[in-house]
């Protein structure tokens, strides 16, 4: 068999199926799309496939219809008719910029405007938008379809920048207010996002937008299922697991905690991120690529300003209108969290209809909690360094506690002073723990009470109890006294207890403990 062609970065549909690179077929959803209104938004995280679904819909609405033999769409009753498509993507360019917006808001009409013309009376670019789509209609004699790729882009790349994020907003709003105007003139319009922001009134105009963000008929619009990513990719699979030296369900379990997980509506398949499970086939190696590819930060930067311990993120509540619908400066970053592909649906309690979110998987938690780490301690990458994140990592896996404790502690001293807080020291262990690749359960709620921190390695398992200006004495004999670690009374891995007291005396910062 030959080798597979992984589309890894491809969102051009066209280029895709012409040069043999693998397709997992998301075509059935056009015949629903185009049925369901002519207003659509969704959001999905980034690097799901939403450009790529785009694309699949521009060559469907240019009646390119040999790119879709053998595809779901081929057997379907549609229209193949060609339609003037007018196609805005937010993805490339740098709205950090003053005028990036303009900018990209100008070059893409000028593209559509070689083709349909341009109005010499016609100056602001919301005008130009306005005849643009009365041009396409007129000269084909066929409504137009828009396509909005990423467009609120511009304004998560400034949100540290209020001047410039109301200013791209107001452009925004103004661009966006020709779709109901222009009704008309109109076919079919999709938009996508990452979020849907609640307090910006970019389609306010637009009252019949019809958001199928939470549609159980559109779960499975962008993402893989098990099942698709097994029926497309299995000798991809089967190359990984000779890599990894284990069978091929061991690598599709590893493959699983690492990159599934995502889950959109309850009754929807739990997805994996396509970008990177093509990385990981391509490369032959698990690591986690969503990170690498630019993730914004100002998420854990609003985690830590919050002040909200890292364990928490996991289990927290949500209504459905919480979910579809976020502002920016959200006291609440949960929503945010969810669009951006940070959480995803864990579960629904139906009688207070509110859903509990969860990370997705292991890239997700480990990369959001790299993210959060060095706002709260100075880590340094030189892994020669006494404070590298290696050395704390190595001292849990090898067993090595003490060594462990005292990093910590000469390292907890240099935190600048309003950081000398109980949550800052709890969060800079626990995050240290789960980043070391070991199994941490915080506030594990045994038949005597909670313990601090719980931390399984192949070989070892510490149970931390921490005290803030009390004593060590204390907190050991908790950890005696409540019986923390007799779940593990049957365990043939090594134990330690480990109790600890932060003392925040600005003459005598640090950490004291014991360890048995």
């Amino acid at each position: 068999m030959s080798e597979l062609r992984y589309p890894i970065g491809m969102q051009t549909f066209s280029q895709i199926i012409e040069e043999g690179y693998v397709y997992v077929d998301k075509t059935a959803f056009i015949k629903p799309l185009l049925n369901q209104g002519k207003f659509i938004f969704m959001s999905r995280p980034r690097r799901f496939g939403k450009s790529l679904l785009l694309s699949t819909l521009n060559a469907y609405f240019e009646g390119r219809r040999e790119l879709f033999r053998g595809l779901a769409a081929d057997s379907m009753d549609l229209d193949w008719t060609p339609t003037p498509v007018l196609r805005f993507d937010f993805n490339a360019e740098n709205f950090r910029l003053e005028n990036g917006l303009e900018l990209l808001l100008d070059g893409l009409l000028r593209d559509h405007e070689r083709i349909y013309g341009r109005q010499q009376d016609d100056i602001t670019i919301s005008r130009r938008f306005r005849s643009l789509i009365e041009s396409a209609y007129r000269q084909t004699g066929r409504k137009v379809a828009i396509l909005i790729d990423e467009y609120d882009k511009p304004l998560l790349e400034v949100e540290d920048n209020i001047e410039l994020f109301e200013k791209n907003q107001s452009i925004l709003k103004s661009f966006f207010g020709n779709l109901k105007s222009m009704d008309q003139y109109i076919r079919f319009t999709f938009i996508t996002g990452v979020a849907r922001f609640s307090k910006v009134s970019i389609f306010s105009d637009l009252n019949n937008l019809d958001d199928i963000s939470l549609d159980s008929e559109y779960a499975d619009i962008c993402g893989w299922s098990e099942e698709e990513l097994i029926a497309n990719f299995r000798p991809g699979i089967k190359k990984l697991a000779e890599e990894r030296e284990e069978d091929f369900d061991a690598t599709l379990e590893a493959l699983r905690n690492y990159y599934d997980g995502y889950l959109f509506t309850l009754k929807g398949s739990r997805l994996y991120n396509p970008f990177s499970v093509l990385k990981a086939l391509k490369k032959k190696e698990i690591d986690p690529y969503w990170f690498d590819s630019g993730t914004p930060t100002f998420l854990a930067k609003r985690i830590k300003a919050l002040g909200t311990y890292p364990p928490d993120i996991n289990g927290k509540m949500c209504t459905r209108e919480e979910l579809i619908a976020v502002g920016l400066n959200d006291s609440n970053p949960i929503p945010l969290m969810f669009q951006t592909g940070y959480l995803t649906i864990g579960g629904y309690d139906r009688e207070s209809k509110v859903y509990e979110m969860r990370f997705p998987n292991r890239e997700v938690e480990i990369g959001f909690y790299q993210q959060l780490l060095p706002l709260y301690a100075p880590i340094v990458s030189d892994p020669f360094s006494t404070f590298s994140f290696v050395h704390f990592k190595k001292d849990l896996v090898n067993g090595q506690p003490q060594d462990f404790m005292k990093r910590l502690a000469t390292l907890l001293k240099d935190l600048p002073g309003e950081d000398h807080r109980e949550s800052t020291y709890r969060a800079v262990t626990y995050l240290l723990a789960v980043l070391s690749g070991t199994q941490a359960v915080a506030e594990h709620h045994g038949y005597k009470g909670r313990s601090d921190i719980e931390v399984m390695t192949s070989r070892y398992i510490y149970v931390f109890e921490f005290k803030y200006n009390k004593s060590v004495r204390e907190a050991m004999d908790q950890l005696k006294e409540r019986d923390y670690a007799g779940r593990y009374a049957m365990d043939s891995r090594k134990l330690f207890l480990i109790g600890a007291n932060f003392h925040s005396d600005k003459d005598n910062r640090g950490l004291d403990f014991e360890i048995i």
